[in-house]
């Protein structure tokens, strides 16, 4: 539960501003959106390697 102290005379904007940057530091709702739909392992392997390959090239391309 996301608890965002409020003191008085404080702007609701802000508080709400507060609260949103919480709510997404939290990651839940990126969690949600992964959750949304199944993936299959064999296609979760295959993104993570296509993603070290880039992740590889670039740093080679920065040396």
């Amino acid at each position: 539960m996301i608890i965002v102290p409020v003191k008085e005379g404080e702007n609701i904007e802000r508080a709400l501003k507060k609260f949103k940057r919480k709510f997404e530091r939290t990651g839940t709702l990126r969690e949600l959106r992964r959750r949304k739909t199944f993936e299959k392992p064999s296609v979760k392997r295959r993104a993570q390697k296509n993603k070290a390959i880039y992740v590889q090239k670039m740093q080679q391309l920065d040396e």
